[in-house]
């Protein structure tokens, strides 16, 4: 077997960006499209090839109506041209018209939020000017975010329907916020007219589960303390913060658990958005709510402790980014490398063809947390090959699947993951973009559109994770030497100075 080649963007967590530090999971980036473009690298015209082959292929197979992969494909195509060394700037401004319009085709509203979003992020990490957006004839950034008021609670049509909420609105909310911020106009949130900043933070009291309340709310508040309006969270009327952190306290007593086509064991449901929570401390710089209104740190540890070894290296990325956020990893976690040593021995007793969830997300958030701490040499290229080979194992029955039907359709989970960290690690040309025995001479991401269903019926919103994938590909690729935006760059985490 020929080596898998290996080009690691960071050696360890001293070297990560203030954004990676923030938006570390592949959860956000895949799922939520929130911090994408991570880990930049140089232009590559062979990836280049590949990600507009993949968008050709997935135009085909989903439906017409499917305005956000298709919008996805237009900001790809436009950020491969963005960054495309020695092409010129002329084509640039007459090309926003259309880009924008793709971003209004998309009839879903969180969707459409999340398409606007994205291209804001890109304009503001591609480094274009702001008056291609904010002009005589446009206010982009104002359209953005008055899509937020067209998000309906409840509106996401899966197991947990009726436990959302307004999960949708302030997940959203965080990633407009963001976007504004990029851009440099996180004034804009909070006028003499309207504070949306509070306005989100209201949303966090309708939604009726801790466990969507910590995760929606752990990344809003970061976004919150990014952008400098921390006060909204501590120092008004309320304090959301200490309320989010006592509802996680209750969550036996509300026991509202989220459904999931393979049940997770109770302590990583509860464990899942304290992490989140304690990343959004780590981000305000308040100590205190480290102890109030109970010992996180502990209940962390003592949760942790309880999940077996296979589900629990899903929060070891979490634990551990929020743990060297809050400058306490050495405390918590003296011997990081036993620590790494037991989560990467996870690779020799998980099927990843098993499910799509928690099996096939299992090896890249293992990989990625190596790459993060710089222990990759404890990743065998055995355990990469397997990984990118595991797709066609989906199509099969196992132990933990309730239908086979929920891993083909959830498919676009794992792909989007692995793409995502194979893509980080300089490892994707070989094992997903180049055809393989295992897929019949195909490469994989060419296999996994090939079997996606007709119009992409059976997938529904899921493709999203694919369409993220490809796009954070693109935004990658605009300069390995390129810095962070000003937003990132002027950020220092509070008990890091």
């Amino acid at each position: 077997m020929n080596s898998v080649p290996r080009s690691l963007p960071v050696s360890g967590l001293d070297d990560m960006s203030n954004e990676s530090r923030m938006i570390a999971t592949p959860w956000s980036r895949m799922l939520r499209g929130i911090g994408l473009g991570q880990y930049p690298i140089d232009y590559d015209p062979a990836i280049a090839g590949h990600l507009r082959d993949t968008f050709d292929q997935l135009a085909k197979k989903v439906s017409p109506s499917d305005g956000y992969t298709l919008f996805c494909r237009e900001m790809t195509d436009f950020t491969l041209r963005v960054v495309e060394p020695g092409r010129d700037r002329a084509w640039i401004e007459p090309a926003v018209g259309p880009l924008l319009e793709a971003v209004r085709s998309v009839a879903n509203p969180y969707y459409r939020a999340m398409a606007g979003s994205i291209l804001l992020d890109a304009f503001a990490k591609l480094g274009l000017d702001l008056s291609l957006l904010v002009n005589d004839e446009r206010d982009v950034p104002a359209e953005v975010l008055g899509m937020l008021d067209e998000i309906a609670p409840d509106a996401i049509p899966d197991e947990n329907q009726g436990r959302h909420g307004e999960y949708e609105r302030v997940s959203a909310s965080a990633s407009v916020f963001l976007a504004l911020g990029q851009l440099g106009l996180q004034d804009r949130l909070v006028t003499a007219e309207r504070n949306h900043v509070v306005e989100a933070l209201n949303l966090l009291d309708r939604i009726p589960i801790p466990y969507f309340c910590g995760r929606a709310g752990g990344m809003l508040m970061s976004v919150i303390a990014l952008i400098g309006h921390t006060e909204h969270i501590f120092d008004g009327e309320r304090d959301y913060m200490r309320e989010v952190l006592e509802y996680l306290t209750r969550a036996d007593e509300v026991g509202n658990w989220p459904a999931f086509p393979n049940p997770m064991p109770k302590p990583w449901l509860k464990v899942y958005p304290l992490l989140t929570m304690l990343n959004a401390v780590a981000m305000c710089g308040r100590a205190e709510y480290l102890t109030q209104p109970i010992d996180a740190l502990a209940e962390a540890r003592d949760l942790m402790g309880q999940i077996p070894w296979t589900t629990r290296v899903h929060m070891a990325q979490y634990w551990v980014i929020a743990l060297h956020n809050l400058g306490r990893l050495a405390d918590e976690l003296p011997d990081l490398d036993a620590f790494m040593k037991d989560v990467t021995a996870v690779l020799d007793i998980v099927d990843p063809g098993e499910n799509f969830s928690p099996r096939g997300n299992a090896y890249p958030y293992i990989i990625e947390l190596s790459m993060m701490t710089g222990r990759m040499d404890l990743i065998p290229d055995e355990a990469l090959v397997r990984m990118a080979d595991s797709f066609p194992d989906l199509d099969r029955t196992g132990e933990w699947t309730n239908a086979i039907d929920d891993n083909r359709a959830n498919r676009a989970f794992p792909v989007s993951y692995v793409l995502n960290v194979l893509g980080e690690i300089g490892a994707a040309e070989q094992l997903m973009f180049t055809p393989r025995d295992r897929y019949e001479g195909r490469s994989a991401i060419a296999w996994m559109v090939e079997n996606i269903s007709e119009g992409a019926r059976e997938e529904g919103d899921r493709i999203s994770m694919l369409d993220h994938a490809l796009v954070s590909y693109a935004l990658r690729m605009r300069g390995a030497d390129t810095e962070e935006t000003e937003l990132f760059k002027n950020f220092e985490f509070p008990f890091s100075k």
